[in-house]
């Protein structure tokens, strides 16, 4: 072993001192703009575990049937009716106290203390955003209803963020309707934003107009983790990526840093071969947001519980085919924006009634794990409705019951949090040479006299080892504020995919062996949290190990 590291040391010390002639053989590079990571960062890039906040700003009937007192399932039809039952002021005020009563300082507490949550997928609509985008829609007839709605969503992140909770501002409604259900805002039962001539361009065109309005309100708001532009937009939507296109192009021209968040429209493989089509096109991080639900198909109704569970590690293997390599693919980030611990009642009736609970906490409990494993995140479907704590569709009553579950990672206490991290330094220098010597061996018994890059990936260690501890260290050091320091654990780099993209660009680095920066990157990042004790899937393709 003391040979082994000899060697590396006089290799990391060729590659780091490389003499003024042979510099000038170097590849081009721009200026590096890498600075350590700040609060904004940790907010969207971290892993994120959280819950939707549902039914809020976006009515649905079986959540709050408290505020429906008359026909129909949706936000226009509980304004409307509410307005012919009890008068504009009051419906305005009786909405308003539902905004208002949304996240309470308890909410904020449990969600801290108790849930451990990161994050929370906000659903709003068009609506949402005031009177003015009412005018010309379905809405104009209830537009006063929204006067002050825009400050309460405001007023909700603001506490969030104080809290150390990140939002994600779901365009939960668009104009026109992304989908066919009530959630839309409206009960048409029509996706009119996908339609084909006039209609449909004019509605995309709307749907425009609020993704910027939201993307430039959000450029000044703190925990904003990113603008979700539709949800669940139906499958085979007629000029889906185009308008993705489209609105990526306009709200880059405003704010090119904060990630958009975009639907798979139920078809994932499909989505992320799109987005690696646009990996030379500088703009936002853009994130793909998949719904995983097992209560709703025929097929899940004709399975037994224990076949669905069985069924979850298999989940999402379309991440593995793209996933892991930013030069060669994009950036192919996913998260789950919606799941639940709900199975269907014929699927209930081919198991023994006795073994529910056990069954919804392990269905619960893989979910979670498979979820952080392969993905940036996840939001449980949902935190309020009228009958909390909400059954198998609840996220208080699944966590109190332990079949949702933070990551061990934020249930550390904060001295387990600086042990682990002390005990990783103190093999930083060792495992970096040896990271190192690994690299270049394999390269040049692979590559004899091809000319490579060695430096850049030992450069990339470094840099990815320091951002995974300034993460790691995100809330003990207040970065999070106070409450995210009291609640102890840490944090982790879980928008890998963005984040890696965002700091190659950061890097200065360009042409051929930009793939050594990244993979020396990823490795940094790997084994500073394989020390601490995250535990990490393989990526496919990482070019920067030996083949087995």
């Amino acid at each position: 072993m003391k040979s082994l590291l000899s060697r590396a040391k006089g290799r990391i010390s060729d590659l780091t001192h490389i003499p003024s002639s042979a510099a000038q053989d170097l590849p081009p590079s721009h200026p590096s703009f890498l600075t350590a990571p700040i609060p904004q960062d940790i907010f969207r890039y971290r892993s994120h575990y959280g819950t939707n906040l549902g039914s809020i700003f976006v009515l649905e009937r079986w959540l709050f049937p408290s505020l429906f007192c008359g026909v129909g399932e949706s936000e226009l039809s509980a304004a409307t009716a509410s307005i012919e039952s009890i008068g504009l002021d009051a419906t305005r005020k009786k909405w308003e106290q539902h905004w208002a009563s949304a996240l309470t300082d308890v909410d904020l507490k449990w969600l801290v203390y108790e849930a451990k949550c990161t994050s929370i997928r906000l659903p709003i609509g068009y609506f949402t955003l005031g009177r003015h985008f009412c005018f010309g829609t379905p809405f104009e007839d209830v537009a006063k209803i929204y006067k002050r709605i825009w400050a309460a969503v405001q007023n909700l992140v603001q506490r969030a963020a104080e809290a150390g909770i990140g939002v994600l501002l779901d365009l939960h409604a668009l104009p026109g309707a992304a989908n066919r259900d009530a959630h839309s805002g409206t009960d048409s039962g029509h996706a009119g934003l996908w339609e084909h001539g006039p209609a449909g361009r004019k509605y995309r065109e709307l749907a425009t107009e609020a993704v910027i309005w939201v993307v430039r309100e959000a450029s000044h708001m703190k925990g904003v983790l990113g603008v979700q532009i539709v949800n669940e937009a139906v499958y085979g939507a007629y000029g889906l990526h185009e308008w993705y296109d489209d609105v990526l192009e306009a709200v880059g021209r405003i704010d090119p840093t904060v990630p958009i968040y975009i639907s798979d429209a139920w078809d994932l493989d499909g989505t992320l071969q799109w987005l690696e089509g646009r990996k030379s096109i500088k703009a936002n991080p853009v994130v793909v947001d998949t719904h995983v639900y097992h209560t709703f198909s025929e097929a899940d109704r004709m399975k037994m519980p224990e076949q669905i569970i069985s069924d979850i590690p298999s989940e999402l293997s379309e991440i593995d085919r793209h996933a892991g390599s930013v030069v060669d693919r994009g950036a192919t980030q996913v998260v789950v924006g919606e799941y639940s611990c709900v199975m269907d009642k014929q699927t209930w009736a081919r198991s023994d009634p006795s073994q529910r609970d056990t069954l919804v906490q392990q269905f619960g409990q893989i979910q979670t794990c498979q979820w952080q494993q392969k993905t940036g995140g996840s939001f449980f479907w949902t935190l309020k409705m009228d009958w909390m704590d909400g059954g198998e569709w609840g996220f208080v009553e699944q966590v109190k019951k332990g079949a949702i579950c933070p990551p061990a990672w934020l249930r550390l206490k904060s001295y387990e949090v600086q042990e682990r991290a002390d005990l990783a330094e103190s093999q930083k220098a060792e495992i970096a040479e040896q990271a190192v010597l690994c690299h270049t061996d394999h390269w040049n018994r692979t590559a004899p006299g091809k000319k490579f890059e060695h430096r850049w990936y030992g450069e990339a260690w470094q840099v990815g080892w320091e951002d995974a501890k300034a993460f790691w260290f995100c809330r003990m050091n207040g970065m999070m504020g106070e409450m995210a320091r009291e609640a102890g654990g840490a944090e982790r780099i879980g928008c890998l995919e963005i984040w890696v993209e965002k700091r190659l660009r950061e890097s200065g680095k360009v042409g051929e062996f930009c793939w050594q920066w990244e993979h020396g990157f990823r490795a940094g990042v790997r084994a500073f949290e394989g020390l601490v004790g995250i535990r990490l899937i393989a990526l496919k393709g990482d070019r920067s190990l030996p083949a087995r």
